[in-house]
C-alpha cells in the first residue's frame, strides 16, 4: 500500500492532477498489486482535473476537511468546506469502488460538539475512512495550540464515528496523521469489498 500526496499546487494549471496520474501510472507499472491512496487538495473545484486524477484509478481517495467550518477563515483561508464535502460526495457516486477517506485536526480552538458535527458532514457526504489527530503548531508563525485533547476523548470520537455514524474505520488519536496506520485499509478493501 502507497500513499502518494503532495503540496497545494494551485501554481499548475490543473493543480497538479497530471503529477498525481503519472504517479499511479508509475506505481501501478512496476508493482501492479500496490494499493494505491491519494492526498489530494481540492484542485480549487477543478472537477475535470478530480475525473482526470480518478480515471487513473486509486483504490482510496483522501482528502482532509482540515478542521470546523467556523474555524475555516483561520486555519484554511484558501479552502471552502462546502467544496471539500462535494469533492468527496463526487468521488463516492462516479467512482463507487474507491474508497473515501478524510481527516481533521484538533486542538484549533473546535468545540467536541463541532469535531462531531463535522463528522457527521462526513457520513452524510459517504466518507468511509477518518483520521482525528492533535494539531501541532509547526512554528510561531502558525497557530497556536489552543487545547490538548486526552487520549479518552480521541477514543470517544472514534467510537461515535464506528459506532453511532458507521464509518468503516476511525483512526483516532494524538499521535494520528492522514496517513497514520494507512496499510490498514487494505483489510477493509478485504473485509467490505466493492
Amino acid at each position: 500500500h502507497v500513499v502518494i500526496t503532495s503540496v497545494n499546487r494551485d501554481d499548475l494549471a490543473d493543480g497538479g492532477a497530471s503529477q498525481f496520474v503519472a504517479c499511479i501510472e508509475q506505481v501501478r507499472s512496476r508493482s501492479p498489486i500496490t494499493t494505491i491512496e491519494l492526498l489530494i487538495p481540492d484542485f480549487c473545484g477543478d472537477w475535470d482535473a478530480l475525473a482526470a486524477v480518478m480515471a487513473a484509478g486509486p483504490d482510496v481517495l483522501n482528502h482532509n476537511i482540515e478542521t470546523v467550518p467556523r474555524l475555516y477563515k483561520r486555519a484554511r483561508p484558501q479552502a471552502i468546506y462546502q467544496r471539500s464535502l462535494e469533492l468527496l460526495q463526487r468521488v463516492h457516486d462516479d467512482w463507487p469502488r474507491c474508497y473515501t477517506k478524510s481527516g481533521l485536526m484538533v486542538g484549533l480552538g473546535e468545540t467536541d460538539t463541532e469535531v462531531r458535527e463535522v463528522m457527521a458532514d462526513l457520513r452524510r457526504h459517504s466518507v468511509d475512512i477518518v483520521t482525528i489527530g492533535q494539531y501541532l503548531s509547526p512554528g510561531p508563525k502558525h497557530l497556536p495550540v489552543d487545547r490538548f485533547v486526552t487520549p479518552e476523548q480521541f477514543g470517544a470520537y472514534r467510537e461515535h464515528g464506528e459506532q453511532q455514524l458507521g464509518f468503516l474505520q476511525v483512526v483516532s488519536s494524538p499521535l494520528t496523521r492522514s496517513s497514520y496506520h494507512a496499510g490498514e485499509v487494505q483489510r477493509l478493501m478485504r473485509e467490505h469489498p466493492r
